[in-house]
């Protein structure tokens, strides 16, 4: 083994280990958790690495780079998430590579993805990203928004709808964060209990490395990590 292989294994191992803790002191299976090992800037030898250590679900932010790591590691049985921002011009190229999509924030993209998904036959599932704090620096819809991109999912023809997606106020200390988690967690038992299936909502995509222990304590399923696995990213040179 490679020295970055052991070094992504171990870190994997201590991730693992914590999202286990977190879920153990919330009374939960850590089998309920899905661990999505973001790579965006981190090439596929690093991709590679995980997938040895037994890591089968990975994020990525822009669709171009996720497309490019796609075809270089199309040879391993995995599961890629679209979790950052969707440019509606990039729908038909997002629809069909991406098990799940976490960006979806308003019934047009919805929309594209959907007829996108249709052309191909594909059927990715989406997590509608709700907005909570009205952040202008953020993408996500607003609660009122969210709700009305939910009920138009539950009528799509190929995309199926499995949850919410929340991308909190950065802090650094996670019982900040976790007021946020906790309001996604009601948000999404108030629409069931409005009437949404519960099958439709089985996900809460939220927790990145500094903050998933709150998260997964607050009832995430699926937790975002990158830093805590593949080191800190690099920004690119200056051109």
């Amino acid at each position: 083994m490679s020295a970055l292989d052991v070094e992504i294994a171990k870190n994997l191992s201590d991730v693992r280990s914590r999202i286990g803790a977190a879920a153990r002191r919330a009374g939960r299976e850590p089998g309920e958790i899905t661990l999505i090992a973001v790579s965006k800037t981190f090439g596929a030898d690093h991709v590679r690495a995980a997938s040895q250590a037994g890591q089968r679900d990975f994020g990525e932010n822009k669709v171009q780079e996720a497309l490019q790591k796609i075809g270089d590691t199309a040879d391993i049985p995995l599961r890629w998430h679209l979790i950052g921002h969707l440019q509606s011009n990039k729908a038909r190229k997002a629809a069909a590579p991406f098990a799940c999509i976490h960006s979806i924030d308003s019934v047009d993209l919805l929309q594209r993805i959907d007829a996108a998904a249709a052309d191909t036959g594909a059927n990715p599932e989406i997590l509608v990203q709700v907005d909570l704090a009205g952040e202008d620096t953020k993408y996500g819809a607003p609660t009122d928004v969210a709700r009305r991109v939910v009920d138009a999912a539950l009528g799509c023809r190929a995309v199926r709808l499995a949850g919410v997606m929340l991308l909190p106020p950065w802090n650094e200390d996670q019982e900040q964060t976790r007021p946020w988690f906790a309001r996604l967690r009601a948000l999404r038992e108030q629409w069931i209990a409005a009437g949404v299936p519960r099958d439709a909502m089985r996900h809460l995509s939220m927790g990145m490395s500094h903050d998933f222990e709150a998260a997964i304590e607050e009832g995430a399923t699926m937790v975002r990590v990158g830093t805590a696995i593949f080191g800190k990213r690099t920004p690119p040179p200056a051109t």
